[in-house]
């Protein structure tokens, strides 16, 4: 593209709340679960989604908003979705346990595996981009090798199911959140995870009696958001052992409900998140503050991610299936 090209020799500037849609792109006939950049950044006007419609797409949209691909090899939902770091793969998992990686010139399944269980939650190890771990409606989280298509590795937690998987830099450990909240008890929510040695580290990071929909890391400091069910996202430290910052509360928005996603701007200073009354909000990370929301959808918006490389660029998107670019 070259709206980005003149944005890659240079350090990634101050991110600024979005004021102006640019692009409508509405080709999904139903919810859209998951939005995600192409971490190539020269090739980083390609947005991959996930839709309850059964496909996926690939949409440019940096310079025309057009639907460049759709990729329709999953036979139910698409619940979680993501590019391999190379960028000319896409993996997906859904609500037909199939998991597929897919080339994203030809469209043909590079590997493809029948799990036990419906997948919500896929991610790539940070550092080994052979590998990725995935979880769904089960007590169990595993990890692939796609080079041998076999299972490395399996994280057994009394749950039933998993929400999301994020991994802490460098990939040594990973996080889980789970559904495991009942009224005696809200230990297990957020599991943390020793990779080679499938271990747990700790079960006890987060105390309260809500469900975590998604993670997120800081994009410079050691520490991760949870959002939670309680309409709050809640701070913690990424290094052991995991504490809450009891000061800090993300609150506002609405979560009930929906998988609502939350993510940093790429300087860390914004964080953003989706709500399920279809506004985005944005909030001062050091404050806690909202600086401001944007009406953006009719419908819940699960997903709110700004672009990597060009400054205050955010895709969302909804529950009506429709995709927005904000800038």
């Amino acid at each position: 593209s070259e709206l980005i090209k003149p944005y890659l020799g240079s350090k990634y500037k101050l991110t600024e709340v979005p004021k102006s849609l640019i692009f409508y792109m509405s080709r999904h006939c139903g919810p859209v679960n998951e939005i995600r950049w192409c971490p190539v950044r020269e090739q980083s006007h390609m947005l991959l989604s996930a839709s309850m419609d059964k496909t996926i797409k690939v949409w440019d949209a940096v310079d025309t908003g057009c639907c460049l691909k759709t990729y329709s090899c999953h036979s139910c939902a698409v619940r979680a979705a993501c590019w391999s770091s190379c960028g000319r793969r896409i993996l997906s998992g859904g609500f037909d346990s199939m998991l597929h990686l897919t080339d994203v010139e030809t469209g043909k399944q590079i590997f493809s595996s029948k799990s036990e269980f419906r997948i919500s939650a896929l991610k790539f190890h940070p550092t080994e981009s052979n590998i990725f771990i995935c979880g769904g409606f089960s007590s169990e989280v595993k990890a692939w090798d796609i080079r041998t298509s076999k299972l490395l590795r399996v994280y057994k937690a009394a749950v039933q199911q998993t929400l999301d998987i994020l991994f802490l830099p460098e990939g040594r450990e990973f996080l889980t959140s789970t559904d495991a909240v009942s009224r005696d008890s809200a230990d297990r929510t957020i599991i943390a995870w020793d990779f080679q040695s499938a271990a747990k580290i700790s079960n006890q990071i987060f105390h309260e009696r809500y469900t975590c929909p998604s993670l997120t890391l800081h994009p410079k400091e050691s520490m991760f958001v949870a959002q939670t069910n309680g309409n709050y996202m809640a701070l913690f430290s990424a290094q052991r052992p995991y504490r809450i910052n009891k000061k800090k509360r993300y609150e506002g928005h609405k979560v009930e409900g929906f998988a609502v996603g939350c993510e940093f701007s790429p300087d860390g200073t914004l964080l953003v998140t989706g709500s399920s009354d279809g506004k985005v909000f944005f909030y001062n990370y050091h404050t806690a503050r909202i600086i401001r929301t944007l009406s953006a959808h009719k419908e819940a918006c699960v997903s709110a991610i700004f672009h990597p490389v060009l400054p205050s660029l955010l895709a969302t998107c909804d529950w009506g299936g429709e995709i927005k670019i904000w800038q």
